[in-house]
């Protein structure tokens, strides 16, 4: 810094304020020693800038499974709006192991950073309240926080669940294979509690109408799998798949097993990923507004790690919706069925 305020002709008071709050400088002194910056081949040391200042200039991002392609879409709405504040995002996976979670929440609070979005591994997120009281700003991402001190963002999956179920009993079924992660995963007991929500609207028994087979990890191979746990002939005239993803492993399986989609079976999703719209036949989804996800859970976040004296806590909640493509088809035509 000194090399540089002798070379641009500024105090070195002046090469910190273009470091670190180049709005106090004027315009033609910032381009000057930026110019001398640049010519001299300077690159601040970013550890040593952290320990003065007490804080780093990244943020951690914390996800279940980052072989989710839900979580790789919602990261550019988080990233876009981190980088307008020339923050740097650090992504982590738990793997859906809480201890593993644990691990990451240490490095990341050792590192010193001001905030952290989280997808939580488990159901008891008291850790992460505690993290928010030792000054980490903290926002829970695609779960629901009306019930914890956290700010969140998150999409009603309830809803989710309850227009996945309308739309496969509007078609005329009345056997419907779900195939579900752990109840303790909050999407996956929310998504459940919908479906049944829209069987009881339609004056169904959700215990007579939905076979539940509960899947490890929701991947394609599991969904795969769990066509083995559900009886094919005489049963589920149609699959709802918690997400894309498992859906992605059940339509490979009955394709395998020399079963039709949709004719055979219906089959739909959940999430509507990239990736739905390109399969064959192309995939029914609920719909959720990833970019918009992301952008809007970092924008809690940069307010929550400021401490602004007017913030409080927030909840925002995106609504799903329904996609209907040609896995799920029309109308059942076969009494009975």
């Amino acid at each position: 810094m000194v090399d540089v305020a002798a070379h641009a002709g500024v105090s070195v008071g002046t090469v910190s304020n273009v470091l670190n709050r180049p709005e106090l400088v004027a315009k033609p002194t910032l381009r000057r020693v930026r110019a001398s910056i640049k010519a001299l081949g300077f690159v601040p040391n970013a550890p040593a800038r952290q320990l003065r200042g007490g804080a780093s200039r990244s943020v951690g991002v914390m996800v279940r499974d980052i072989g989710n392609p839900f979580f790789t879409e919602v990261l550019p709405g988080i990233e876009t709006r981190l980088s307008q504040e020339e923050l740097l995002l650090v992504l982590c996976s738990s793997s859906d192991s809480v201890e593993k979670e644990a691990y990451y929440l240490q490095i990341l609070e050792q590192h010193r950073v001001p905030g952290i979005l989280i997808t939580p591994a488990g159901d008891d997120i008291s850790h992460l309240v505690e993290l928010r009281r030792r000054g980490i700003g903290m926002v829970l991402l695609d779960r629901p926080g009306a019930d914890s001190q956290l700010c969140a963002v998150a999409v009603d999956n309830v809803r989710g669940g309850e227009l996945a179920g309308a739309h496969l009993l509007s078609l005329g079924h009345r056997r419907i294979g779900f195939l579900n992660g752990p109840s303790i995963v909050r999407q996956c007991a929310d998504r459940r509690k919908g479906l049944d929500n829209a069987v009881r609207a339609a004056g169904l028994d959700p215990g007579e109408v939905v076979t539940e087979v509960t899947l490890p990890a929701l991947t394609p191979r599991e969904g795969e799998a769990a066509l083995e746990r559900l009886s094919l002939r005489g049963g589920p005239t149609a699959l709802f798949c918690v997400n894309d993803t498992v859906a992605l492993g059940a339509l490979r399986g009955l394709e395998q097993r020399g079963v039709g989609v949709p004719h055979d079976m219906a089959v739909m999703g959940y999430d509507d990923v990239e990736f739905a719209a390109a399969l064959s036949p192309s995939l029914t989804s609920i719909r959720q507004p990833k970019h918009q996800l992301g952008h809007a859970a970092a924008e809690l976040l940069l307010t929550d790690s400021r401490g602004d004296a007017g913030h409080w806590h927030q909840e925002i909640v995106f609504q799903p919706e329904l996609i209907i493509r040609a896995s799920t088809g029309a109308s059942l035509s076969r009494p009975g069925r």
